[in-house]
């Protein structure tokens, strides 16, 4: 398969996510300019995951054949630091934007950051092990990063816009992506065990859940809703 293809189908599944959530932000639309510019800090949040996991990776070796040690890689080596690079542009930049005016913004702000972070990932994997790998992430891994941005987007959105509670929205959005990120990655590293990748499923189909409702409440209580 010719380079352009592959660069197709590692774009693809991000592009149609990222499509679903503007049309799903129905009250008031955000800037173009400036979702593409949440979506390149989406990809310099893996320069940022690299620049972290460097040192961490050096001081504590993976090994695959230990549950234990697994355990802490998906959930602190990978989970928590992927998602802590992306949740810093949501929470510290595009939270102090003008355009971040009600509580749906901070989703369609994570889930630009998101996909800018699973494109670069995708391109990545895809142009590396070819057309089966990118088929099979189109359906798991783009969309897992999407489920788990929502999450840091849901409780952003809270932080900004909640009378208290700043700090605890703030590190719940953080906290409930790391674990479902991690408990996600931790099944599908452990998938030797016979019939413990299906945790990963049911991980994934629980945060979808979640961030259906989630979404739906912020859709619900945006200030600009009465006004269509």
């Amino acid at each position: 398969m010719n380079a352009a293809a592959l660069l197709s189908l590692a774009l693809a599944p991000g592009t149609a996510i990222i499509l679903y959530i503007y049309l799903r932000d129905r009250h008031e639309r955000e800037p173009f300019w400036l979702l593409f510019v949440s979506f390149i800090y989406g990809g310099l949040s893996t320069v940022i995951t690299l620049i972290i996991s460097l040192p961490v990776n050096l001081l504590f070796i993976s090994r695959p054949a230990d549950v234990l040690n697994q355990f802490y890689t998906a959930f602190f080596k990978v989970a928590l630091i992927e998602e802590f690079s992306k949740f810093i542009f949501v929470r510290f930049v595009l939270y102090r934007n003008k355009n971040f005016n009600e509580p749906f913004d901070g989703v369609v702000y994570a889930i630009m950051v998101g996909m800018g972070f699973a494109t670069v990932e995708n391109i990545i994997y895809v142009f590396q092990y070819g057309f089966a790998t990118g088929f099979l992430r189109m359906f798991t891994a783009v969309p897992a990063h999407a489920v788990f941005a929502m999450m840091i987007g849901y409780f952003v959105g809270k932080a900004k816009f909640a009378y208290k509670g700043k700090l605890f929205n703030s590190t719940m959005a953080l906290f409930s992506a790391a674990l479902f990120h991690g408990a996600y990655d931790y099944f599908w590293a452990v998938s030797y065990v016979p019939g413990i990748w299906i945790g990963a499923a049911v991980s994934l189909v629980l945060s979808l859940v979640l961030v259906r409702r989630a979404v739906h409440l912020h859709d619900q209580s945006s200030p600009f809703r009465s006004e269509k």
